[in-house]
């Protein structure tokens, strides 16, 4: 069997992919990034002196709403009735872990809007520090998991 890359057509132009023959079933996707920052960065995080306000609380919106977005911010992405969107953090020594996990009941998998979720709500925390931390670096952005179960 020869792979093929599922958003080109027989012409090779770019197209979405037809999902309307696949069955619904439960979907989860879980996605990571890390944003190494300086260990003051860090306690000016942990500790609310952020001059823009709560870093974490405001990326946890962004990173929401950002999975929330994904089919129009990458144009061959599928609408996707999301039914939880959750994004977590871990402080670490160097850094802040954000991990994105999105669920729906649909046909298509919700890896991008989990990936997307995980990249925005890093990005956020790099907008909010980027006038006390020259060294920030976004990195490790990947997918971690995928699931689906079949709905009986």
């Amino acid at each position: 069997m020869e792979k093929r890359l599922t958003h080109l057509d027989e012409a090779g132009a770019a197209s979405m992919v037809d999902v309307s023959d696949k069955p619904v079933s439960r979907r989860e996707a879980v996605a990571t990034a890390f944003i190494r920052l300086q260990a003051n960065t860090l306690e000016l995080i942990a500790e609310n002196q952020m001059k823009k306000g709560d870093v974490l609380g405001v990326a946890r919106i962004a990173g929401i709403g950002a999975a929330k977005q994904t089919q129009g911010l990458i144009p061959l992405c599928h609408q996707l009735p999301l039914s939880k969107v959750a994004v977590e953090f871990e402080t670490r020594d160097d850094g802040i872990l954000v991990t994105c996990t999105a669920c729906t009941t649909a046909q298509t998998g919700v890896e991008m809007e989990a990936l997307t979720g995980a990249s925005l709500a890093a990005l956020t925390i790099y907008d909010m520090c980027k006038a006390v931390d020259k060294t920030m670096v976004v990195e490790d952005l990947k997918l971690l998991k995928k699931t689906k179960q079949a709905i009986e």
